[in-house]
């Protein structure tokens, strides 16, 4: 495997109208490797992951992902598919992100022809092989969206990203509506997904425990800015920003109260640089 990074990210920033989402963000991200951005919703972790992606255009900053620059817009349709091809996401909510109208299967081969093209044979190979590395059978292959459970609408979602054979794959919350047991489920077959393939993730999350269980970095982000990153068991067990070491003690514990938890979060500052 590669020892040239996937994913560069370089001076980062978003500006929407008066407001700063996002400044001066910067990491790497190796072959195999899996980096989470955490941060309470309004951080800014969820705009960095559409910049990624190309849903939001960069106000400064660069985006390097397999060698190309994603800084500016795609020149034309090719490009844009070829980006699409490299790096792919996969969102909080799987049934708004799926056709209520299309089955898991047709979902996939919509992608296969699209991206690889071939013949429906050898789509319908690829689609039995996708299912099955997410664990899903034909018949949940075959059901609509609203016949499945969440954890198999995700897996769908999954699979229809996987479709591309992406580099990257962004992880935007995508395990955090499901139950604890369909959660962990899922979280072994990403990283099922990730030994047999090299893919990379980019995890966004608010979940300490997703976090620790699929990451080897980490970054924290408050406002938009990045206040501590490093290796994830590190910036968990011994976190050194405030803002960080709030975040880690307001994981549920004996004596846990969210909403004076919750005021202590916001009320965190950045210190001034």
């Amino acid at each position: 495997m590669s020892d040239e990074p996937v994913l560069v990210v370089s001076g980062l920033r978003k500006v929407f109208g008066a407001q700063v989402a996002v400044d001066d963000v910067n990491f790497e991200l190796l072959p195999g490797k899996s980096i989470a951005i955490v941060g309470e919703s309004g951080s800014g972790k969820t705009t960095v992951a559409r910049m990624i992606v190309g849903l939001e255009r960069p106000t400064a900053g660069t985006i390097t992902a397999c060698g190309r620059d994603r800084s500016k817009p795609a020149r034309n349709g090719a490009e844009r598919k070829s980006r699409g091809r490299e790096v792919q996401i996969v969102f909080q909510d799987p049934y708004s992100s799926l056709d209520p109208r299309m089955s898991g299967a047709a979902l996939v081969d919509e992608v296969l022809r699209v991206h690889h093209g071939g013949d429906p044979e050898q789509r319908g190979r690829r689609v039995s092989e996708l299912a099955g590395l997410v664990g899903l059978d034909e018949r949940q292959m075959n059901a609509l969206p609203r016949a499945l459970s969440g954890g198999q609408r995700q897996r769908v979602a999954i699979a229809r990203a996987l479709a591309t054979d992406p580099r990257v794959l962004i992880l935007d919350e995508s395990v955090a509506a499901l139950d604890v047991s369909i959660q962990a489920q899922v979280l072994n077959v990403l990283a099922d997904i990730r030994d047999q393939r090299g893919i990379s993730y980019v995890l966004i999350s608010h979940d300490l425990a997703v976090v620790r269980q699929l990451t080897e970095e980490a970054l924290v982000m408050q406002r938009g800015v990045v206040v501590e990153q490093g290796p994830t068991a590190d910036l968990l067990d011994h976190p050194k920003h405030p803002y960080t070491q709030l975040l880690r003690a307001s994981v549920p514990g004996p004596g846990w109260k969210p909403q004076r938890m919750r005021e202590r979060l916001l009320g965190a500052e950045v210190p001034a640089s």
